[in-house]
């Protein structure tokens, strides 16, 4: 089986764990289950690169969740693992506290299997590219390294991780780089060029039609003919890379924090994931249609 599709489910309530878990293999995805904190740690050295994502309770019996978060996120196999935090507490202070530990999934009980559903295929797609992304990082020959200014152009979603996966490696730690690269390019595309607003393309999540549309769009006259830059210029002290679209603009300046009450959306992450994660420095300029990264080094 797909890695991506194995899910291990931290959960101490019987009854709720069954329900759970005949959801999820309804819905095609195999289930680990671990009952306590201890256990799920267990579970998680002996197959973390073998899952896809960690669906894990706020309340352990045996820990704090967060401990748990602290150990997969401190872990280099397994910090890049979708964790999806099942709570009953969905006050901002506590949310907040999950996301400072790296939760970037949240769902609040008592919650419909539909909304699970849409986390997950979120979750899972994140996966799915990351591991896309490194398989490409992996595969580029260092020669990247010696190049001084790069310019090229991107129109669609394949390309831009191609491109990014490519051109990540002028860094000493590319697949460091690469998963926010990624971010802000798919974001040139979808958000700008194509001109998929956040609150369109939650509801194309849901449905599971954000590819189709992407397909569709690309084929319009007013979208397809449009292209997203990017531009690479090494530094004395480190690298530069800029992302330009054709789009009108966004409101960038909520999207750099992962806020509480994103959190419990399937998407909305990615500029906050890359600048956290991927740069030292990330700014946006004019209307938002230009955003700027550096990489020290």
């Amino acid at each position: 089986m797909d890695a991506t599709m194995r899910i291990l489910l931290v959960e101490d309530d019987p009854v709720y764990c069954q329900l759970l878990q005949a959801n999820l293999t309804d819905s095609g995805y195999e289930v680990v289950v671990a009952e306590t904190g201890a256990e799920a740690a267990s579970i998680l050295d002996q197959m973390g690169a073998r899952l896809g994502a960690v669906l894990l309770d706020r309340q352990l019996p045996d820990m704090d969740s967060l401990r748990l978060v602290a150990r997969i996120k401190t872990n280099r196999e397994q910090a890049l693992l979708p964790i999806i935090m099942q709570t009953a507490m969905s006050a901002p202070d506590e949310v907040a506290a999950g996301l400072a530990a790296g939760v970037y999934y949240y769902l609040t009980k008592p919650y419909r299997p539909e909304a699970l559903l849409a986390i997950l295929r979120a979750a899972m797609r994140d996966r799915r590219e990351f591991l896309r992304l490194q398989e490409g990082v992996q595969a580029t020959n260092d020669f990247m390294r010696h190049i001084d200014y790069l310019d090229a152009w991107f129109r669609t979603p394949d390309e831009a991780r191609q491109l990014a996966a490519f051109t990540a490696h002028i860094c000493p730690d590319p697949g460091r780089v690469v998963l926010g690269l990624s971010e802000l390019m798919l974001n040139a595309v979808e958000h700008g060029n194509l001109a998929i607003g956040y609150d369109e393309k939650s509801r194309l999540i849901e449905q599971d039609g954000l590819e189709a549309e992407i397909a569709r769009r690309l084929k319009m006259p007013e979208y397809g003919v449009r292209r997203a830059r990017l531009a690479i210029e090494r530094l004395a002290e480190g690298y530069e890379f800029t992302i330009r679209d054709e789009g009108g603009g966004f409101r960038w300046e909520r999207f750099m924090e992962l806020s509480p009450e994103r959190a419990f959306h399937a998407h909305g992450r990615g500029i906050a994931m890359a600048k956290s994660l991927s740069f030292d420095s990330l700014e946006y300029r004019g209307c938002g249609n230009i955003v700027v990264a550096r990489v020290m080094t």
